[in-house]
């Protein structure tokens, strides 16, 4: 596996491409690398939509953009816009952060000291393309977990290419919350004192398994009545989803609240989160809640078993499993000093191994040594 050193202390140019228009997790992570490289003294500029929330977030934090929309993987215009872009501009390093950013790599060819790829998803990537993709196309490879650096591998990725870089949490914004702070959030959202409330953030689609919550919650209608959950994001799935609360009789116990701009506003209102996904590379999601000191539950697939040790910081369950997720719910509603513990010990772990400046460590070292790398080649 691809490791690296920092110890050149020349700042360097970079530009992360990310030309997605919703803003969910990579995004976040886009942004969030983008601003501590800059803390740090480098050069961070970013490739987006200008329609698109990164666009605006990014703008708003002072981070200079350039458009750049990209239609679909073989939107050969905006490869050949993104070769006009870097042929006028030098950049020591070119990020790409995701999939359809990936695929204009081939165009960005020559024209920067270094192309590096993040992957996120836990998935098998396409076993054709994968190899030039990962193994020619870039020069190095940002896998978020070891579930992901395996699934590369496994598509014929050389681990000699793949770093293995945990995604990154600003620790200071998400924090357990004061006493003001959870009590109005609990107020905002409607929970009664001693109510016990659980959370699930994420896009509303099949991957992330809200339907196995969903029954999970209509089990708990019998056994913990009172237990109401909260269910924040958008997607494909949005309607079945209601039309399953529907069928369930969960009008009163689950809510859509559809998506939020500040996850914080969930996070410090509930006592648990629940991340039910059936597929995942790791969740920024849940890396935030375990940094706001909440519990959390989560399905033992990708990369959250490690984010979450089982019953050290929170509880893991079999994927697509409903019946073993409404038992983890109900065992740690029911104990207040277990909530306590694995909260605490969650906040840690947040600390400890995904911050943003780790996160941004361990890029730059990713950096310096595909840089040195192509040095060396060149220098042969």
């Amino acid at each position: 596996m691809l490791t690296g050193s920092t110890s050149s202390d020349a700042p360097l140019r970079i530009v992360g491409v990310d030309p997605e228009l919703g803003f969910a997790g990579g995004e976040s992570q886009a942004l969030g690398l983008s601003l501590e490289l800059l803390r740090l003294g480098h050069r961070a500029e970013l490739m987006c939509d200008a329609n698109g929330l990164l666009w605006q977030r990014a703008r708003a934090a002072n981070v200079v953009c350039h458009p750049l929309r990209i239609r679909n993987a073989l939107d050969c215009l905006a490869g050949m816009r993104l070769r006009a872009f870097l042929s006028r501009n030098h950049f020591d390093v070119v990020h790409f952060h995701t999939s359809r950013a990936h695929s204009m790599a081939p165009f960005a060819s020559g024209l920067a000291g270094a192309l590096v790829v993040t992957r996120r998803m836990d998935y098998v990537p396409n076993r054709w393309f994968a190899p030039y993709l990962y193994n020619r196309a870039v020069d190095g490879v940002a896998a978020i977990s070891q579930g992901v650096a395996t699934a590369l591998s496994t598509a014929g990725v050389s681990p000699e290419r793949i770093c293995l870089i945990p995604s990154g949490v600003d620790c200071a914004r998400f924090a357990p919350p004061s006493a003001d702070q959870r009590s109005a959030a609990r107020q905002a959202l409607g929970i009664e004192p001693g109510q016990i409330a659980i959370g699930a953030v994420g896009a509303l689609e099949l991957r992330k398994g809200h339907r196995y919550l969903l029954d999970a919650m209509g089990g708990l209608q019998r056994s913990a009545p009172g237990i109401r959950c909260y269910i924040a994001g958008d997607g494909s799935q949005r309607s079945a989803l209601k039309e399953q609360i529907r069928q369930l009789g969960l009008g009163q116990s689950v809510r859509l609240t559809g998506s939020i701009g500040d996850p914080r506003t969930l996070f410090w209102a509930i006592d648990i989160f629940v991340q039910p996904s059936v597929m995942e590379g790791l969740g920024v999601a849940l890396l935030e809640a375990i940094a706001c000191g909440l519990p959390a539950i989560a399905s033992r697939t990708g990369g959250m078993v490690e984010a979450i040790e089982d019953r050290h910081n929170g509880l893991l369950v079999a994927a697509s499993d409903s019946t073993a997720l409404a038992r983890a719910i109900e065992e740690l509603a029911g104990s207040p000093a277990t909530r306590s513990a694995f909260g605490a010990e969650a906040r840690a772990k947040a600390e400890r191994t995904f911050s943003l400046a780790a996160m941004a460590r361990s890029t730059m070292a990713l950096y310096q040594s595909c840089l040195g790398r192509r040095t060396r080649r060149c220098a042969a």
